[in-house]
This record gives structure tokens, sequence and C-alpha cells, in this order.
């Protein structure tokens, strides 16, 4: 791993300081509870360091380019590529893809287990949290994971 875990943490808390999630927590709290799933479901350094990072391309705070730069190993940003939605991409192809990056699915199924966490979910308001429960549900699916 080119770059300490503890170096990835402190960028990707840094990277998204000012972003919330959609109950308005802190979205370093999301990034945390990734991490920690991936770390206590056997993810070796690569599956935790892009658990970090997996929504910083997608959400802006980095781009492609500095991805490609980064002193990251070639599977972590493997990993992050997979997980980053392209605009206008079906759920269907961006399952494929996370399926088909080894590492990839350890990740999203933190991912969509921390998204469909009830606490979390009971801060939103009914239609989303609906929404948002179906939307899960069906990538869950798609991906073969079990329901939450």
């Amino acid at each position: 791993m080119p770059i300490p875990l503890t170096t990835v943490e402190e960028f990707a808390r840094h990277a998204h300081a000012t972003q919330t999630d959609k109950a308005g927590r802190p979205y370093t709290e999301h990034l945390a509870a990734v991490a920690a799933h991936v770390t206590t479901h056997g993810g070796d350094d690569h599956q935790i360091a892009a658990a970090w990072l997996h929504d910083a391309v997608e959400d802006g705070a980095v781009t492609r380019e500095w991805l490609e730069e980064a002193d990251l190993s070639r599977r972590t940003k493997d990993i992050i590529l997979a997980l980053t939605k392209r605009a206008g991409e079906p759920p269907e192809a961006y399952a494929a893809r996370v399926l088909a990056t080894p590492g990839a699915l350890l990740v999203k199924a933190a991912d969509l287990a921390h998204n469909s966490d009830p606490e979390r979910a009971a801060a939103l308001d009914p239609a989303t949290r609906e929404r948002l429960r179906r939307k899960y549900a069906h990538m869950r699916g798609l991906l073969g994971l079990p329901e939450a």
C-alpha cells in the first residue's frame, strides 16, 4: 500500500469536511462506518482505503485526474472507480461493474449496509426513507446481497 491508511483517512476527512449526508450529519461519519465495516468483514488495506474514498470522485471531493495521479494502489483506484456512479448510468450497468471489479463488492456492501441503517433512515422524511429503501433493496438484489 503506497500511502498509509491513516493518511488516506486524514485526506478523506479533509476532502469531505464540509459535506453532510441526507440527514444533515457530517459525511465523514458515513466514510468511517463504511471503512469500519470493510475492516471487520476481512477487507484488506486496498479495500479499506477505497472505503474511505469511495465517494470522493462522485461527490467532487477529488477529480478522476487526481485519483489517477494519487499514490494509491491500482487495486484501490479500480475499486473507487467501480463505485463511482456515472451520469445516466442504469443501476444494472453500475452493479455489473462493481461485480466485475475485484474487491469492490465488499466496499459496496458496506456502503449499502450503512445507508440502510434503520437509525440513520429514521432521521429522513418518510418519502425519502421509502425511496432510498427501495433503491438500496434493488441494488442489493442486483449485487446478490441479502436483504438488510
